[in-house]
């Protein structure tokens, strides 16, 4: 697809602007999700337990490491090193949480996702906001995409190592 066509030449000058915010966003997304659960790890096992997905013991390990990405990809995306690469594992991620969500919703689960802090099931009364979760977790979904075909981005790891090599 070329995004120059309509745009001109504006598009070289607009597109670093556009996927350093989406870096930036998604990196913000990532390290509050991990910070918001990393301080209770088994919190955060019982969250991915309540998918009833997994056995109960790997639900926990994947609760107890997913904090952990989350903020490894957050860190990468804030100083944007291998942005690329933490895109296309955002991506992964994201779809994995969606797919998590929806297959909760259908089998009729009543949990909180978990997403940005330790989820889980619903108190009494409580409703799950299903639909508003996935189109959060499609919006996000669209930054890492955008950030995975586009990676070239403003004061970045990545930029100044890319000039380091091309200088020798």
């Amino acid at each position: 697809m070329d995004m120059t066509a309509g745009t001109g030449a504006r598009w070289p000058t607009v597109q670093p602007w556009l996927s350093t915010a989406a870096r930036l966003g998604l990196a913000a997304v990532w390290l509050i999700a991990g910070g918001a659960k990393v301080t209770d790890l088994a919190g955060s096992g019982r969250a991915v337990n309540a998918y009833q997905v997994f056995p109960y013991d790997l639900a926990m390990i994947i609760g107890a490491a997913l904090p952990l990405v989350e903020l490894a990809l957050g860190v990468l995306l804030l100083v944007g090193l291998a942005t690329r690469l933490a895109a296309g594992v955002s991506t992964g991620l994201l779809v994995v949480f969606i797919a998590g969500i929806t297959s909760a919703w259908a089998r009729g689960l009543r949990i909180d996702c978990g997403c940005f802090g330790v989820g889980g099931e619903l108190a009494a009364g409580q409703s799950p906001s299903y639909g508003l979760e996935i189109a959060r977790d499609l919006a996000f979904l669209a930054l890492a995409g955008f950030l995975l075909w586009f990676p070239r981005t403003l004061g970045s790891a990545d930029a100044i190592i890319s000039r380091r090599f091309s200088d020798e």
